[in-house]
């Protein structure tokens, strides 16, 4: 991708998650201990946004919106306002202001005194945002059933004949990004947007949650076939149906949670 000015050769300063050792807490740290800033492995959008203003803070939202959910920096990480300004090439009151925006948004929080981290979720609160999670899928599955065209529906059964493929193939990261895939299409064509933008805000809190569930042995089995249920609801048109098998779905995700944290 196209950096902006200044920031080529800052990646590698970045890679945080990755390439750095984990604290007590799960936090990426550095050999000293202290807790790595920036982006592990990002880069700025292609081009060159905007310096400063509301059109600075927005730009930096998104980036970092999209970094959380796409794992590129983890929990406790970290987010140092002058090395994120001169990466993203904005002013600092910019980025001060989208950690301030991300903070109300619960995937932030700041420490005084001490600057800005990741927010790290414990699975108590990733619990209960999944029972919430739960009644917005169902409501989403519901409207995609009632709405779906024959092209959307041919669309949701590819996506999950890839899933089943990927499950074959021993490849829990591909279905991973399918499964983010599928949700997301079916948020679209139940055109719900309130919906739509209150689970891509929930989910942005537990994305390391579901990432280790996608790992765990076994479950892309238990995964695939709750998937399958919601797509073929969704194309025998059955709003009932569907929502039933969406709340299924997340009530399975709810019990791996808490196995995952038993002792």
């Amino acid at each position: 991708m196209t950096q902006h000015a200044g920031g080529a050769n800052r990646v590698g300063a970045y890679r945080a998650g990755a390439d750095g050792a984990r604290g007590a807490d799960g936090a990426a740290t550095l050999a000293g201990g202290e807790p790595t800033a920036g982006l592990a492995g990002s880069e700025p959008p292609a081009g060159r946004g905007p310096r400063e203003g509301d059109a600075a803070r927005r730009f930096v939202m998104d980036h970092l919106r999209g970094a959380i959910m796409n794992g590129d920096v983890v929990p406790g990480q970290r987010l140092v306002e002058a090395e994120l300004a001169e990466l993203l090439g904005v002013t600092r009151a910019s980025v001060r202001a989208a950690l301030i925006d991300l903070s109300a948004d619960g995937l932030v929080e700041r420490i005084p005194n001490r600057g800005a981290r990741v927010r790290a979720v414990p699975v108590a609160e990733a619990i209960a945002i999944t029972e919430c999670r739960m009644v917005l899928e169902g409501l989403c599955a519901a409207k995609a059933a009632e709405l779906a065209t024959p092209a959307q529906i041919e669309r949701l059964t590819g996506i999950a004949g890839q899933m089943a493929a990927a499950v074959a193939a021993g490849e829990p990261l591909k279905y991973s990004a399918l499964n983010r895939e599928l949700h997301q299409s079916v948020h679209e064509i139940s055109g719900q947007t309130v919906a739509a933008d209150l689970l891509q805000r929930l989910n942005a809190q537990i994305v390391r949650h579901q990432f280790q569930l996608s790992l765990r042995p076994g479950r892309t089995h238990v995964s695939l076939p709750e998937h399958q249920a919601i797509v073929t609801a969704i194309a025998a048109r059955d709003p009932a149906a569907a929502e039933a098998a969406a709340r299924a779905h997340l009530a399975s995700v709810i019990e791996a949670l808490r196995e995952a944290d038993r002792p």
